[in-house]
């Protein structure tokens, strides 16, 4: 996510949250909003607290970029198909470690990334019901959100993946995959602290899920996050 970067300034309260935890089935911010994996963060480690977020507007920044608890600093990219976002990219930190940073009751039940992925689905469920679309609707309700095993690399968070693909069963399936440092593991305190609880996902977009459901695109996007990836 780019060298135009949109920068929010964090808002992190040690004794007190800032404001209520997002109800899960609030709609997400715009793709494009710097306010997007604010609400994933916050929604992924059940927390109200606010960090600060760029927003890249070239791969091989988000890609050199590491998440941080002190300052609380996230970064996001959005991969585009021509104009429709279809992924957000969040590279934010685990609910272990804001704990440990901000205090015990900073941050609530650690979520994955396929569980953010479902409440999207959720929210494209809505969406298509009320633009009239009962029967995109009905098969957006039926993809299969398969549960990805986090990875322990970057290397292997960055690595090309299928966003969708369609099972011999003719079921389509949504990938959301991502990477997890578990912070209260005995290895972390031999980790460099810039590794330590980091929490990355790949996230289908609303849109996208919207356009597989209506025909306008197909299963089988293969994302990448080489420097000619389509981000904005």
């Amino acid at each position: 996510m780019k060298l135009c970067a949109l920068i929010v300034i964090a808002t992190v309260a040690t004794s007190s949250f800032p404001s209520p935890v997002r109800a899960l089935t609030d709609p997400l911010p715009a793709p494009a909003s710097d306010e997007f994996c604010i609400a994933v963060q916050q929604r992924i480690a059940s927390t109200a607290l606010k960090p600060g977020n760029t927003v890249f507007k070239d791969m091989p920044s988000f890609r050199h970029s590491k998440s941080s608890a002190e300052p609380f600093e996230i970064y996001q990219v959005v991969t585009y198909a021509g104009q429709r976002p279809i992924v957000v990219s969040c590279k934010m930190k685990t609910a272990a470690i804001l704990r440990a940073v901000f205090g015990p009751s900073a941050a609530g039940e650690q979520l994955g990334c396929p569980d953010i992925t479902q409440q999207i689905r959720a929210l494209a469920i809505d969406e298509l019901g009320r633009d009239g679309l009962p029967k995109a609707a009905d098969r957006a309700a039926r993809f299969v959100i398969d549960d990805n095993e986090p990875y322990i690399t970057g290397r292997s968070f960055l690595a090309d993946f299928p966003l969708s693909y369609q099972a011999p069963d003719g079921l389509v399936h949504l990938n959301s995959p991502g990477l997890f440092q578990d912070y209260d593991s005995w290895i972390t305190p031999l980790l460099p602290k810039i590794f330590q609880g980091q929490i990355y996902c790949h996230l289908p977009t609303v849109e996208y899920v919207k356009a597989l459901a209506t025909g306008e695109m197909q299963p089988g996007t293969v994302i990448t996050t080489a420097d000619d990836a389509p981000v904005h």
